[in-house]
């Protein structure tokens, strides 16, 4: 029994270290960014690119899942002698299914976090031919506001934190055993700049030929 032991005892290891180890996120390019003050706020552009979706986020997709991704953005001010405080926090939630009826994708936009997908209350949708134009939409933001005018005063002593990610923690909770350390879920980009630095050298971006939801339920032009 000992010897049994024994020998399960290097598989039990290597699964341990596995849970601790940190997964590699599969990277997204990303391209130009936009951040710009206006009379009405401050608002970003910008767009990520991914060469392909992964095979097993795909799978899923067409068996029915509908999968999350979240975009957030943070304005903190810095402070030498404490922490940085976090002034504000914008989230968009887009929620993406495939419809085997219609064979087309329909993504939905929220304009807030969520604890689960169920209590997210969309205001646009959108339906796509393809997965790869639903996906760029998604990795795709058009004149999003950040802060409303006149926030923040200072840009000297604040920074934005950008985020966007695959919530895996939005998903079905069956669906989510199994999913911890497979690389073909962590999809994620951080992206940390100065407020001043960006706003100062901020120019506009090409208008963007196929739409993306907007969450006042328009399409950017």
């Amino acid at each position: 029994m000992l010897r049994r032991c024994l020998g399960w005892l290097p598989a039990v290891l290597l699964m341990w270290l596995s849970c601790l180890l940190p997964l590699q996120a599969r990277e997204l390019e990303a391209g130009p960014l936009s951040l710009q003050r206006t009379a009405d706020g401050i608002y970003l552009t910008t767009r990520l690119v991914m060469d392909e979706p992964p095979s097993a986020v795909e799978d899923a997709l067409l068996r029915g899942v509908p999968l999350y991704f979240v975009w957030r953005a943070d304005v903190y001010r810095e402070r030498w002698y404490w922490t940085d405080k976090r002034v504000s926090t914008v989230v968009r939630t887009m929620r993406l299914a495939y419809q085997p009826l219609t064979r087309r994708w329909r993504l939905s936009l929220a304009s807030e976090p969520a604890s689960s997908g169920a209590n997210l209350q969309y205001a646009v949708h959108q339906n796509f031919e393809s997965l790869d134009d639903s996906l760029r939409a998604i990795m795709r933001v058009v004149r999003w506001r950040l802060a409303p005018a006149g926030d923040p005063e200072d840009d000297d002593a604040h920074r934005i934190e950008l985020s966007f990610r695959l919530d895996l923690s939005l998903l079905p909770r069956p669906f989510q055993i199994g999913l911890v350390n497979q690389a073909d879920w962590a999809i994620e980009w951080r992206h940390s700049l100065s407020m001043k630095a960006v706003t100062a050298a901020a120019t506009d971006l090409p208008s963007e030929s196929s739409a993306s939801p907007e969450p006042n339920g328009s399409a950017p032009r």
